[in-house]
């Protein structure tokens, strides 16, 4: 699903080069559940940034479902972006004025679906709020409205979720509740790749890559123990 090969990209920060990513190559295959992990400044949101088709690679190859998107213009990684990948964010990003089915609707409608209110409705059963659809997101609490960005991110079908420290802005309880939602829409097949600084988070998930100072890494071994003993829970 997923190749990225030998990636480069370099920002000029303060008059000083700083390197995002270094020479970084991963692949994610149809169906995975990975986690993209590391400390603040490890690079893993300039790796987001690129696998969701926001920015470029200054150097390297980037292929989403088989096709090129490294060189992609502007416009025509919008195109990819809104066809084949579901954002998920920590703060849940929902309009606060409309209520959950309509935030859920409005990919569709950008896209000039006609369906987007039958299409909106399945989604919203998906991840178990059809009893919901109606309230506003200050009616719901912080885990129903991130099942409500969940259900925004998978009414385009899209190849692959890509989830921002998506428990993040939740107690402990709602984010394991928000991560077995995710197992269970991988299971189903999904492709998802969740970005976070969290072992116990990555322990979800079937396997890591580690990010350190723009390169993939070995966990600290504190790190890797704590991770082991998480998913042996």
């Amino acid at each position: 699903m997923i190749r990225a090969e030998n990636l480069f990209k370099t920002y000029v920060l303060g008059g000083q080069e700083v390197h995002a990513l270094d020479d970084v190559s991963m692949v994610v295959e149809e169906g995975e559940m990975v986690a993209i992990r590391g400390p603040s400044g490890s690079g893993k949101s300039t790796m987001m940034n690129i696998l969701g088709c926001l920015d470029r690679p200054d150097s390297g190859r980037y292929f989403l479902a088989g096709q090129d998107v490294s060189g992609m213009t502007k416009n025509a990684l919008a195109e990819v972006r809104n066809r084949r990948i579901g954002f998920i964010f920590q703060n849940f990003n929902l309009l606060p004025r409309m209520s959950a089915l309509e935030n859920v609707e409005l990919p569709l409608h950008y896209a000039g679906r006609r369906d987007a209110v039958h299409a909106a409705r399945e989604a919203m059963a998906v991840v178990g709020l059809s009893d919901r659809s109606h309230h506003e997101p200050n009616q719901l609490s912080g885990g129903q409205r991130q099942r409500v960005a969940v259900a925004r991110a998978l009414v385009t079908n899209p190849a692959i979720l890509l989830a921002d420290e998506p428990t993040g802005a939740l107690d402990s309880k709602t984010g394991e509740e928000i991560l077995a939602l995710f197992k269970a829409l991988n299971a189903q097949g999904r492709t998802i790749l969740i970005v976070t600084h969290d072992a116990d988070v990555a322990a979800h998930c079937q396997r890591e890559i580690y990010l350190h100072d723009g390169r993939i890494a070995d966990p600290p071994h504190h790190e890797a123990a704590s991770h082991l003993m998480a998913v042996g829970r």
